[in-house]
């Protein structure tokens, strides 16, 4: 079991539940925008939040964030220790740092010190794509070894400073590699690993590589907090990391679908039915199984496993729970009496 830490009145590590992470697009100093955009991202299910501090500007407006808010703020600093020290005083519930690339072993003691004073964990981030020279000329090139390496050579420089409170992420656009550096990582220490996989792509392609990386993490037990990384809105980050725990059997919070891929019994648009249900059931926090079935006749029993559920036929369908017919339905009203029954349960 790895050790814990709270961020905010979050905690990650030691046994605690994996909690989910988005990062803003917003421009930081933009108050306004960036608030709204977290109320939307806590709304889908995020509990941790990042925002970029690129300037000063960003930086003092982490205050004004933080009270308009209710989950953990975190920031994500490069280069310039002084845009830490402001946030941290605005009130960031965490900082996301490389302690290489900020200076001085002055300056990360300054970051350190004030961390601490705060009780604020830091979040060490390697990236495969920005990995120190000397390690890039040790190994050949980007590895899994040399990303834990890198790792710990920024815990040691932390530890230096009596500072401990550290959690870990080692992220690659390659999924395989990914996979192999918080594994190693994981063997070779106990600090919480906020696990993903970075610059993974649209929703479509992101989703498949954060899935095969992250769920594969997690299906090994790997992992104490995440993030999907996506071009895309930041609420279909959340959505992607809620369904990744759910499919890795990590979470049973919400509703599951479950829809037959279609043959040529199917006479209903059962992709649309489908993705209509899918839809709606963002909104549902039971943690109940859905079916969506193309076909009247083996649907309700290949399906019998789930709470409730429709299966299409010709101009009508039948609304079944528990592999139990319920009633027959005309088609177009299919979905929402199998809301009316989920109303029920």
């Amino acid at each position: 079991m790895t050790k814990q830490i709270m961020v905010g009145n979050v905690p990650v590590g030691g046994g605690a539940p994996v909690s989910i992470q988005s990062m803003c697009n917003t421009r930081t100093d933009d108050v306004v925008a960036t608030v709204e955009q977290i109320r939307r991202l806590s709304a889908a299910g995020c509990q941790i939040i990042r925002v970029a501090v690129p300037d000063m500007a960003a930086a003092r407006a982490v205050g004004a964030i933080k009270e308009q808010i209710d989950i953990p703020l975190v920031v994500d600093i490069h280069f310039d220790y002084k845009l830490a020290l402001e946030a941290i005083a605005a009130g960031a519930d965490k900082v996301r740092i490389n302690p290489g690339n900020i200076g001085g072993e002055d300056r990360v003691k300054a970051v350190a010190d004030a961390c601490r004073a705060r009780n604020i964990p830091i979040r060490i981030g390697v990236n495969g794509g920005s990995l120190e020279k000397p390690l890039l000329a040790k190994y050949g090139g980007v590895c899994p070894e040399a990303m834990v390496e890198s790792a710990f050579e920024h815990v040691r420089l932390l530890n230096k400073f009596d500072f401990d409170d550290i959690c870990i992420s080692l992220k690659s656009s390659n999924v395989p590699m990914t996979m192999k550096a918080y594994q190693l990582m994981r063997v070779k220490s106990d600090y919480p690993l906020h696990i993903g996989v970075t610059e993974a792509g649209t929703v479509r392609m992101g989703t498949l590589k954060s899935a095969v990386g992250i769920g594969g993490l997690l299906a090994m037990g790997i992992g104490d907090t995440m993030r999907v990384s996506l071009s895309a809105d930041p609420v279909e980050e959340v959505y992607a990391a809620r369904e990744i725990l759910k499919a890795a059997g990590i979470r049973k919070e919400g509703a599951e679908l479950v829809s037959c891929p279609t043959c040529g019994r199917t006479r209903i648009d059962l992709i649309g039915l489908a993705n209509e249900v899918e839809r709606r059931l963002q909104g549902v926090d039971k943690p109940i199984t859905v079916a969506v079935m193309g076909c009247v006749v083996n649907g309700p029993g290949e399906a019998s496993a789930a709470d409730c559920g429709i299966a299409g036929g010709v101009g009508e369908g039948l609304l079944f729970k528990k592999g139990q017919i319920v009633k027959k339905v005309p088609q177009e009203q299919l979905v929402d009496e199998l809301f009316a029954l989920i109303d029920t349960l």
